[in-house]
């Protein structure tokens, strides 16, 4: 069976995928305080990058519609959202029980706009899976999206609301199978937990592990219940290049998509896994990062791209930029066009970055012992199993066309002065989701949906 092993050409002959960009020019604006490694302003430089490239022509560039409580609400407890929809930097100090209740405070500060961020993050995923699932673009990407640490009642990792989460969901309505995939450096331990006793969602990460946050993701653990075997751990030490990477990430990937079928894939484009990332320890260029999306769009299925994690924020817009690119089968030059944040890229003010000297500490034994591992645990998978929709809530409704609109799928003119196509995709609420409890010993809150 062709698994899709080999990349699609990008160049004139190449076959182009409908791309769906979401983008909220607000974004940048937000703000974690000072010294804090998290900077949203990454998401406006790599627009500036994608703009002045030319990229934005080539896709429909969508104003997300901020998701609303009850949206949120389909995988976060209704006090934790309620919490973060009223804190704000003049009201936290009277509020010390409920930040330390919720994990905000430190890694996961208040900062003004705080919820304005979440909804903006999180709309813009779950719009991208509408789209997806109406059959409107091959490829769905919010580069403001990927916050995959955030749990059902709590902040973690600079995460507060876990997009990736809700995206899946969306995706659920339509698919039977849907597969996320996590290349940040960290272990996607939100999205693996909200999903650890399905075997409706795959989740495949590969991160650092040892002594390093959030301390989950051993090979060990591999799902429970109907659950298990479809989470996956790539264990990682420090300083992995590109070959390594992908003596791992190729034989798994093309072995989960031969084995689960996914309907449609989600893949978290963390960008602190670059060499000379401010808080990472791997040695990836940004051409074998990229090389995880080439391969990931190969296989033709609908595919949902996201950011994540990213530190060195000019590698980070650099990065996402060029895999814009590669969504699109477009290669872009080095050499980078004049922009108002040129001068972050100096003193060479090109896209591509070398990796440093750094040791590998991935021998060819652990690689070998890894690879095997987890090839053995895919091996214990029944092919594609059937899903029966037995409570399938209704299809989120796209908007009316606006009359005021020509063509709601219009192309981005360069020389308009708006920056985004005001359309929005709407989220409605899963009404049919059957709120059954957990055992309070799991904390998988996708559970009643998914039986």
């Amino acid at each position: 069976m062709d698994t899709g092993g080999n990349s699609l050409p990008s160049g004139a002959d190449g076959v182009k995928r409908k791309v769906s960009y979401f983008y909220d020019p607000e974004v940048g604006n937000y703000y974690y305080g000072q010294g804090h490694p998290m900077k949203p302003h990454r998401i406006r430089m790599t627009h500036a990058l994608l703009a002045h490239y030319g990229l934005l022509q080539h896709m429909q560039v969508l104003k997300p519609f901020p998701a609303r409580d009850r949206d949120l609400c389909r995988f976060h407890a209704d006090d934790y959202v309620s919490f973060l929809r009223g804190i704000t930097p003049e009201t936290q100090q009277d509020q010390l029980r409920q930040l330390k209740r919720f994990n905000v405070g430190e890694d996961c500060p208040v900062f003004d706009g705080l919820y304005s961020f979440c909804q903006t993050y999180a709309g813009g995923s779950v719009g991208g899976a509408v789209k997806l699932n109406h059959g409107l673009c091959d490829i769905a990407v919010n580069w403001a999206g990927g916050l995959h640490h955030a749990k059902k009642c709590e902040a973690s990792g600079f995460c507060y609301v876990n997009d990736i989460v809700l995206a899946i969901l969306e995706l659920l309505k339509q698919h039977e199978r849907v597969l996320y995939v996590d290349i940040d450096i960290h272990h996607g331990d939100g999205v693996e937990e909200a999903f650890y006793t399905t075997d409706r969602v795959m989740t495949v990460s590969f991160h650092k592990f040892g002594d390093y946050f959030p301390g989950t993701g051993d090979i060990r653990d591999t799902g429970f219940g109907k659950g298990k075997y479809y989470s996956l751990n790539v264990p990682l030490d420090d300083g992995i290049d590109d070959e390594s990477y992908h003596f791992l990430f190729k034989p798994i990937i093309g072995k989960v998509m031969e084995v689960f079928r996914p309907g449609a894939v989600v893949l978290q484009c963390g960008a602190d896994s670059l060499s000379g990332d401010r808080l990472g320890c791997f040695n990836l260029s940004i051409k074998g990062h990229a090389e995880c999306v080439r391969y990931m769009r190969s296989f033709n299925v609908p595919l949902l791209l996201l950011g994540g994690g990213g530190y060195t924020i000019r590698n980070v817009a650099r990065c996402w930029c060029y895999e814009t690119g590669v969504a699109l089968g477009i290669e872009v030059d080095d050499k980078m066009p004049q922009h108002e944040y040129y001068e972050y890229f100096g003193p060479d003010y090109t896209l591509h970055v070398a990796p440093s000297n750094m040791e590998n500490k991935n021998s060819h034994q652990l690689l070998d012992e890894i690879r095997a591992k987890l090839l053995d645990n895919l091996s214990k998978l029944r092919h594609a199993p059937s899903v029966q929709f037995q409570e399938r809530p209704p299809d989120t409704e796209l908007p009316e066309a606006d009359e005021d609109h020509d063509d709601g799928d219009e192309r981005w003119d360069p020389e308009s002065d708006m920056e985004v196509d005001e359309e929005r995709y709407f989220v409605s609420p899963l009404n049919s989701l059957s709120h059954s409890p957990v055992p309070s010993n799991l904390c998988f809150t996708c559970l009643p949906f998914l039986q």
